[in-house]
């Protein structure tokens, strides 16, 4: 993943009269023609390509060929070979300091879509601010320390993301995160309530089926909720579960995509392994064991680290995916996807994760499709993990309601 440079450079092979003569072109795209190349691309013979950071996606032959086209004929009519159209946007990382906070601003540091980068954390942000700026990518890193800080990293942002919280210890579940995590959260979205009410919220800190309630409820007593731009980030749990598959079936990770709904701890991640794409069979024993071991991914790297922390890395990377998703939908590409907790009608639950479309204002369309045809095993899990979920989310309910917010 090249950060050296924030222009893409393709070589355009000449197709008639519809593009000049093969020539080496330094083009800027906005992000909802660019390619996006982090998790790799198919190849396509008609263009060659090395792109700058992206995180998710993948688009056909055709799809490419047609974006190259039509910009190589806008460009034309701008300057003859580049195109400077480059969109900017704030993301402010609230927790930058820990270890989700730091791999995570480093990635997001890394994005061409932004142009300034807050961190903010209760000590020790200076430092990390110091270091990312001096890594050549042109979004600008500012450091906020303490909370008479947090209203200005907030000001003006368009994404706020919330990793906030203590890490998960051998022997903790979620819940044990409960008491400290759901006063941090609680205290952090009274901030974007008061400072950028129409941000996108990413939240990660643990336990998200309980967090994301509880920033619900505060932003609705500060009357400024919009079940659109509210998400609970479980892209991790897709993002293990591509690669597991993968693994298990010897596939190309690029192909593989496994939606995963529910809520995000335990019995509530529900990979769906029978709406794999590309399609492929799974024994009993295999859905069991993969499904088991999706769930519990999370323990598995809390005790190989022993004690030494939690899924900071793997994490980093899935909500940099999803920032990167956000920042692309806000700049209108109309073809974004990810699987999101949010609040939802697909179930009796107030909220439920499950693939949606992205779009400038959020949340654009709930995918439904997803949970039609489910398998035996996977119905009965579903219906396994509502009550665990639905005690969650009322815990977090309640935690606002006993505690008013500040007004």
């Amino acid at each position: 993943m090249a950060a050296t440079s924030t222009a893409t450079f393709l070589s355009f092979q000449s197709q008639g009269n519809a593009l000049p003569q093969t020539r080496p072109s330094a083009v800027r795209f906005s992000p909802r023609y660019s390619l996006v190349s982090f998790s790799g691309l198919k190849e396509v013979t008609s263009v060659n390509c090395e792109t700058e950071s992206s995180f998710i996606g993948k688009e056909s032959s055709t799809t490419l060929r047609g974006s190259f086209a039509l910009k190589a004929r806008k460009a034309n009519r701008a300057s003859r070979y580049g195109l400077q159209l480059v969109a900017s946007y704030k993301v402010a990382i609230l927790g930058a300091a820990g270890g989700i906070g730091q791999p995570l601003a480093l990635l997001i540091k890394m994005s061409p879509l932004v142009s300034a980068l807050n961190l903010y954390d209760i000590a020790n942000v200076k430092g990390v601010a110091a270091d990312l700026s001096h890594c050549n990518t042109p979004s600008q890193v500012l450091d906020f320390t303490g909370a008479s800080e947090l209203g200005d990293c907030l000001k003006g942002a368009n994404v706020v993301v919330i990793p906030a919280g203590v890490p998960r210890k051998p022997g903790m579940t979620r819940d044990d995160l409960f008491n400290i995590n759901a006063n941090i959260v609680m205290s952090l979205v009274e901030a974007v309530a008061d400072n950028c009410p129409d941000a996108f919220i990413h939240i990660i800190s643990n336990p998200v089926n309980s967090t994301v309630p509880i920033a619900a409820e505060v932003l609705k007593q500060k009357g400024v909720y919009n079940p659109k731009k509210l998400f609970g980030v479980t892209t991790l749990d897709v993002v293990r579960a591509n690669t597991f598959v993968a693994q298990k079936k010897n596939l190309k990770l690029i192909d593989v995509d496994v939606p995963v709904i529910g809520g995000h701890a335990g019995i509530t991640i529900l990979p769906l392994l029978s709406k794999t794409k590309p399609t492929v069979s799974f024994t009993d024993e295999e859905v069991e064991q993969l499904t088991v071991r999706i769930q519990n991914a999370g323990t598995e790297v809390v005790e190989a680290k022993a004690g030494a922390g939690s899924a900071t890395l793997s994490m980093a990377y899935a909500a940099a995916r999803f920032v990167e998703s956000s920042l692309r939908a806000l700049d209108g590409d109309g073809d974004i996807y990810e699987c999101s907790f949010v609040q939802s009608d697909l179930t009796d639950l107030p909220f439920f994760a499950s693939r949606i479309k992205l779009g400038r204002n959020g949340v654009e369309a709930l995918i439904p499709s997803d949970l039609i045809g489910l398998s035996e095993y996977e119905g009965k899990m579903l219906e396994a993990l509502k009550p665990e979920l639905k005690a969650s989310i009322e815990k977090g309910i309640a935690f606002v309601q006993k505690q008013p917010v500040t007004a």
